[in-house]
């Protein structure tokens, strides 16, 4: 009689401890439902604010060359003509022609705001969902996927028109206009111009997988009630 006592209080002890479990799970459930819509709505709203914080640092001032992460480098067949002009104690020549490249760069990533929120209008359950469960940079390849060629088509036109405007550039163009590239750009001929976009849009797409790793992994950075909720569900 003992032993049954002992063993319906071991039953009943671990009914409870299940009940109390389930319940646990259901609360979590709850807490963590979340529909359609406002993953749509809270993934548009984290690119939205991703984006603009990018091209917001990169289209200041100087955005691009006081950054180390994005700065536009001397192009790799350039710098032997660099390493003449600084032998020869022509470092302004140089260095003006780094800084002339980066301003162009900075006028032209303004212009991605529109093309960002085509792609932010345009995205599909299915797009937030692969964001949302994806890596850390998800919705940054989501944008490359989306938006680069257009992004290049927009950039190329501005970088060229401010480069042409630049003496100190376009004595440069003039210069290296012929000089072959093909491992860089695979075509017969370097073209400044494109280096100069393809470089801009780079670092653009670095500093969004930036903005887009802390609202995940920052709740600071999570600065609206529906970021909160979206990105506070665990990733299993």
């Amino acid at each position: 009689m003992r032993n049954i006592k002992v063993f319906l209080c071991l039953v009943l002890i671990l009914a409870c401890s299940l009940g109390q479990a389930n319940l646990s799970l259901a609360q979590s459930s709850k807490q963590t439902k979340i529909s359609n819509s406002e993953i749509i709505k809270g993934l548009k709203e984290a690119l939205s604010i991703g984006t603009s914080n990018a091209i917001r640092e990169l289209g200041r001032e100087n955005g691009y060359l006081n950054n180390l992460k994005v700065r536009i480098p001397m192009p790799k067949h350039l710098r032997g003509v660099e390493k003449t002009l600084r032998f020869l104690r022509q470092n302004k020549l140089a260095d003006d022609f780094v800084a002339a490249m980066n301003h162009a760069a900075e006028k032209a990533v303004v212009e991605a705001v529109s093309i960002f929120a085509d792609s932010i209008r345009q995205m599909t359950f299915e797009d937030g969902r692969q964001i949302l469960f994806g890596p850390d940079d998800a919705a940054t390849q989501f944008f490359r996927r989306t938006s680069e060629r257009k992004l290049f088509e927009k950039f190329l036109p501005i970088v060229k028109t401010f480069t042409e405007s630049v003496g100190v550039t376009s004595s440069y163009k003039k210069m290296v206009g012929k000089v072959p590239l093909t491992a860089l750009t695979g075509k017969e001929k370097f073209d400044l111009d494109e280096y100069v976009t393809q470089k801009a849009m780079d670092g653009l797409f670095l500093l969004i997988a930036e903005e887009e790793k802390k609202i995940r992994q920052n709740p600071i950075a999570r600065t609206t009630s529906i970021l909160q909720k979206i990105f506070g569900i665990k990733r299993k």
